[in-house]
């Protein structure tokens, strides 16, 4: 049986909807600048608390997952490809700034998500 894109679209987003565990290292941003042609990962601290949510590790507030968060990032990371910013935040960067295994893999699929937004000139919103 030959898979639909329909089919493969919501598998995916059946997918994006379970729940994972927040990365005590921190989490990520990303976002394309098109004029630069680079795709661009800011990385901020966070604390997990005992309820398993990301909190402020400066003010101890919970960081929502949705809508505007005033917080400064660590380090920003820039590349034009997903594996040239996969070698950059993983390989080049110590210690890694990702310490769980499934949110490597997910910044992977995203870096790629965001350079094939870049290079067909589409919009790039992260999952």
């Amino acid at each position: 049986m030959d898979l639909m894109v329909e089919d493969l679209a919501a598998i995916d987003n059946k997918l994006s909807g379970r729940h994972i565990d927040l990365d005590p290292g921190g989490y990520f941003i990303i976002y394309l600048d098109k004029e630069a042609q680079l795709i661009y990962a800011k990385h901020f601290t966070n604390v997990i608390d005992e309820r398993g949510l990301a909190v402020d590790p400066n003010t101890g507030k919970v960081i929502p997952a949705r809508g505007k968060v005033e917080r400064t990032h660590t380090t920003v990371f820039s590349g034009r490809t997903a594996k040239e910013l996969c070698v950059k935040v993983f390989e080049e960067t110590q210690p890694c700034p990702v310490t769980q295994l499934d949110h490597a893999a997910y910044l992977g699929r995203e870096f790629v998500r965001a350079e094939v937004a870049l290079v067909t000139g589409q919009e790039y919103i992260q999952d």
